[in-house]
């Protein structure tokens, strides 16, 4: 996802970046190098050099950082990419699954009911277009127990309650 443009906000201490997507924020305090009373954010643009995915901001002393798109995204917990992220950390293990199976590519798609070369989509982890059904049919055609809770910020709901998914072979 590209960035169109950025923007410092020192009263909020955040940056406001947009993108076609929408708008989002990303405070001060999360930089690797934040900003001090003594050493504030001289400049911030986005970095044509990071293929306009990542926005380089510079510091009164001249120090320079990065930051991605995706730390944004994850921080603003963009719906679309925790999709995306959920699929590809489900499909790393699917991956390790099938090398650890006795099962071959044609014995997993006769039993998914596809052909091999769907397996191979759905193993592919730069295929974000293929469902998250499909990686769980495979996994559970791999005999793997999935399991799942949920996590709610104690801000919102009852302290203690998680999600987290976990694959068993």
């Amino acid at each position: 996802m590209k960035i169109r443009s950025i923007k410092t906000n020192n009263h909020k201490k955040s940056f406001e970046l947009r993108t076609y997507k929408g708008s989002y924020e990303y405070p001060y305090a999360l930089l690797d190098r934040p900003p001090s009373d003594d050493d504030g954010i001289v400049d911030a643009y986005i970095d044509p050099e990071l293929g306009n995915e990542a926005f380089t901001y510079e510091l009164a002393s001249g120090a320079e950082d990065s930051v991605h798109i995706d730390h944004v995204l994850e921080y603003n917990r963009d719906p679309a990419y925790m999709r995306e992220l959920l699929l590809y950390k489900l499909t790393i293990e699917a991956k390790k699954l099938v090398k650890l199976s006795p099962l071959g590519i044609r014995e997993l798609s006769r039993r998914l009911g596809t052909s091999p070369t769907q397996i191979y989509r759905i193993l592919d982890t730069e295929n974000t277009r293929k469902s998250i059904d499909r990686v769980f049919e495979l996994l559970s055609v791999l005999q793997c127990r999935i399991d799942i809770q949920s996590e709610v910020p104690e801000d919102v709901g009852e302290p203690g309650s998680t999600l987290k998914i976990e694959v068993h072979a």
